[in-house]
């Protein structure tokens, strides 16, 4: 784990990188230090990732698929090249559309400690 957010780390992508979440649903924590999380998801096509909140802010972007994103009291359609910011605190779920596999990129500020079981030592 890299804890100190002025040395550098690189982690190679690797099957034990990757946490089935839920059915339909998993992740790679992609890189990360005490200010924030790079986390890459893959969820298949007429998966609902279901209403949750946390204290972290998240910004994230969609590389591919289609999904509707409700955040709050809004809803959001999706695809790729979409980006998005969600506040700390703030009730969402993804209900993924279409045929295709939905991948996102998310960044979580401060890092997730919740995830931290999901992290590999770094490769350099």
């Amino acid at each position: 784990m890299n804890d100190n957010y002025r040395e550098s780390a690189l982690w190679n992508d690797k099957p034990e990188s990757w946490k089935d979440v839920m059915p339909g649903v998993k992740r790679r924590v992609v890189s990360h230090s005490p200010t924030g999380m790079l986390v890459y998801y893959e969820i298949k096509a007429g998966t609902i990732f279901p209403s949750h909140d946390h204290p972290h802010a998240q910004f994230g972007m969609v590389l591919q698929g289609e999904g509707s994103f409700k955040v709050g009291d809004k809803t959001w359609n999706m695809k790729k090249g979409d980006g998005y910011f969600i506040p700390p605190g703030v009730t969402h779920e993804l209900k993924t559309l279409g045929s295709e596999t939905f991948i996102v990129m998310d960044f979580f500020t401060p890092e997730r400690a919740d995830f931290l079981n999901e992290v590999k030592t770094p490769d350099e």
